[in-house]
């Protein structure tokens, strides 16, 4: 079987622009959520 471009481009070993953005968007959201819930707690043991 010839190896044969499917039309997606891969580069030089980078995270496709969409991942990154997405991954970069779940990181933030996770710490924005865990900080909630630390600011939960916290003011909760007051």
């Amino acid at each position: 079987m010839p190896s044969e471009d499917t039309g997606v481009e891969r580069g030089e070993g980078r995270f496709p622009r969409g991942l990154a953005l997405r991954l970069f968007a779940y990181v933030v959201a996770g710490h924005v959520f865990a900080f909630f819930l630390y600011l939960l707690f916290a003011l909760g043991a007051e």
